[in-house]
């Protein structure tokens, strides 16, 4: 990553004053990033529609073959324009052995950046650490694949990373929500999740509607993240590929400082994909910290003057960067993807609703494709058999680690109903962990169990 202090060009000086001559305007002025300023290099080319030879490569992959996409883009014309984030019975051969509650976890790969912003004095440091936390999940959300959706009252737990005890569970169905809360010495994360899509034929769009906050525990701090929205393209024909453009809005809602950062879009030959540029700004909406990077790749951050202008005597200093990933990995997972994954990390007598134990996403691990969509199928139409029980019983579903709240809360993309964290989870592991008459249970054995009737 060149430094725009030291490598920006003669023509281009006061680029960074222009971007922050006013907050409104500073949407606009962002698409022209420090790097596309600085030219582009090591692009990968991309058409947006796709074509042939992108198909054989999909194919080569294992992804789709020929049949395979007349087959479904006959069977998808139907629901251009809805949204179909649970309305529509998807291929096994587009999943990964993940589900949406697993995937929620990974955004805990480096949140070592939250422990160090925790331990930071300087205020608008600790934004940049933050920041830097919240872009580095994109790097594992740039996978095509699709994670399964959770089956009502599935969870996910983790208490092997960093400190961390986390854990997430499916609290609706109709619509799909989930709920997640992780948390060390450091800080805490909670997050009410209820993703909403719109199909466009070969593209689709997915909106995070949704409410994530971090607290940072020395000094109380909350901050509120709102994320941009993602782009799947070339979804049935030509070579699928992800992008994110739009802005992502960090908030410190105990001080009103902020960080806007600019999601590129990528452009034709790859112009500007994975590029992330921004600022820190005080309450008084004045720059104090410019950012830089790829999402894909490091973040780093400088100093700036209230014009935005690189401090004299200060210089650009890199404060993540992407970990080594495993090469020519089926699923293009992270070695923490796969941690995730294991049944070696699984806690002590997990709870048999985990995803881990699910039996198609575990299929399609092994890839066995015809049991994994057999099992899948058979999930499914148990679930539907679970619905039509709870309603001639007149019961409802009561979510086991989270409580409905009666907050609502305005999304760019939609009102979201807020689901709490009771604390019932760790003094659940808390007596698992402690307990030496309980027999340990062979993770691999245990059957799935997220229902809420026995039948």
């Amino acid at each position: 990553m060149s430094s725009p202090s030291k490598n920006k060009p003669a023509q281009n000086k006061g680029f960074f004053a222009a971007m922050s001559s006013g907050f409104s305007m500073f949407s606009t002025a962002m698409r022209s990033s420090v790097n596309g300023l600085l030219g582009y290099e090591n692009l990968e080319v991309i058409s947006p529609d796709g074509g042939q030879e992108d198909a054989e490569e999909e194919a080569r992959r294992g992804r789709w073959k020929q049949e395979e996409r007349d087959s479904y883009w006959k069977m998808m014309q139907k629901y251009i324009g809805s949204d179909v984030t649970s309305m529509v019975t998807l291929p096994v051969i587009i999943f990964e052995p993940m589900t949406m509650l697993q995937k929620m976890a990974e955004l805990m790969e480096y949140c070592h950046l939250l422990d160090l912003a925790d331990k930071c004095e300087d205020p608008y440091l600790r934004m940049v650490y933050s920041a830097s936390w919240a872009v580095s999940v994109y790097y594992a959300y740039q996978r095509t694949w699709k994670p399964f959706n959770p089956i009502l009252g599935e969870t996910y737990e983790m208490v092997n990373h960093n400190g961390i005890t986390f854990i997430s569970e499916q609290v609706s169905h109709h619509p799909p929500m989930s709920a997640g809360h992780a948390e060390n010495e450091h800080f805490t994360y909670d997050v009410t999740s209820k993703l909403k899509t719109k199909f466009l034929g070969n593209s689709v769009d997915v909106y995070p509607v949704g409410r994530t906050r971090v607290t940072l525990k020395r000094d109380g701090v909350v901050l509120d993240l709102v994320p941009p929205p993602t782009k799947v393209n070339n979804l049935i024909f030509g070579r699928t590929w992800v992008d994110s453009p739009g802005e992502m809005i960090m908030t410190n809602l105990t001080t009103g400082d902020k960080v806007v950062l600019h999601f590129q879009e990528c452009g034709w030959f790859g112009a500007g994909r994975y590029e992330v540029d921004g600022y820190v700004f005080n309450a008084a909406e004045e720059p104090k910290m410019l950012m830089t990077g790829k999402w894909n790749e490091s973040m780093s951050y400088q100093p700036c003057d209230k014009d935005g202008e690189p401090l004299p005597g200060t210089e650009l200093k890199e404060l993540w960067r992407v970990a080594a990933v495993p090469e020519n990995d089926r699923y293009q997972y992270t070695y923490f993807a796969h941690k995730i994954n294991s049944f070696e990390t699984a806690p002590k007598n997990v709870l048999a609703s985990d995803s881990r134990l699910r039996p198609d996403r575990y299929a399609l691990e092994m890839n066995d494709m015809s049991k994994a969509g057999a099992e899948k199928s058979s999930l499914e139409e148990r679930q539907r058999a679970e619905k039509r029980n709870r309603e001639s019983k007149g019961d409802k579903f009561t979510p086991r680690w989270f409580d409905a709240t009666e907050e609502v809360t305005a999304t760019p993309w939609g009102d979201l109903e807020i689901y709490q964290y009771n604390g019932k989870y760790v003094q659940h592991r808390a007596a698992v962990d402690h307990s030496d008459g309980i027999d340990v249970e062979d993770v691999r054995t245990k059957e799935f169990n997220p229902w809420q009737y026995s039948d």
